[in-house]
């Protein structure tokens, strides 16, 4: 009877951490209600130079408008590695020397370098790429992390293949969606993968720099919660031990 009670009274302390222990486990909560309906109107959408990203920075000309060594130099990929966009939001080209980039589009990027090289150049033409652009894919997948965007945006389920797909562990009904607006705020919105009715193209886009997270199911987080509980027991258990087995030959 004394057992049962033990196992009982412990059932009850598991079930106890489980219900507070959720502001530990699961990331991005809040006391505010995230719409799960809310769509998503931004359809089209440019990404933006930030301070840090690395270009890859493309200039053509003709060569009969320069003289041989210039063309060499200009028509070649700047860095192979892409150019570091520093913290003033600067790029440093041969012979303009510094060009803001920063806040522009890359065809407006592409533009400013342009207008900055026909003191030197005749028609020149510029292609301009952001080689960092990423998204982040967090929580119950099979390999978490950052996934590269070659493209101006790519969908949450794109996002999630490249992670490997989701663990058995995942909340499907509810994954989260961080994003910046245009005022650099943050905001959330959650998706249901397992309800296609509700499931709209424009929330399914993600853009770069966003964090998707796949939050955990009840289950998995109660069996970390049991987990981490019956490592209490098991350390009360190895502690009290020695003094059990003294007391016995004792008596």
């Amino acid at each position: 009877m004394t057992m049962q009670k033990a196992g009982i009274g412990i059932c009850v302390m598991l079930l106890m951490t489980g219900c507070t222990a959720k502001s530990e486990y699961r990331l991005f909560q809040t006391q505010n209600e995230i719409g799960a309906q809310t769509v998503v109107t931004d359809q089209v959408f440019d990404y933006r130079i930030l301070a840090q990203d690395r270009l890859k920075v493309l200039l053509y000309k003709n060569p009969e408008q320069a003289t041989e060594g210039t063309y060499n130099e200009l028509g070649q990929k700047m860095n192979n590695e892409g150019i570091l966009v520093d913290a003033q939001g600067n790029i440093v080209l041969p012979l303009v020397n510094k060009v803001k980039v920063a806040g522009l589009t890359q065809t407006e990027a592409a533009e400013r370098i342009m207008e900055q090289y026909k003191t030197y150049l005749k028609n020149p033409s510029a292609y301009v790429e952001v080689v960092n652009k990423r998204v982040y894919v967090l929580g119950e997948v099979k390999k978490p992390g950052a996934v590269n965007v070659d493209k101006e945006k790519m969908t949450l389920l794109e996002a999630i293949a490249f992670a490997e797909d989701m663990t058995d562990s995942a909340m499907r009904s509810n994954v989260i969606i961080i994003s910046h607006n245009a005022k650099n705020q943050m905001t959330m919105r959650q998706v249901d993968l397992t309800d296609f009715d509700t499931l709209r193209m424009a929330n399914l886009m993600i853009k770069p720099n966003d964090i998707v997270y796949v939050q955990p199911n009840n289950w998995k987080q109660f069996k970390v919660v049991a987990a981490d509980t019956t490592s209490i027991f098991e350390t009360i258990s190895r502690i009290a031990s020695p003094f059990v087995t003294i007391k016995y030959l004792t008596d």
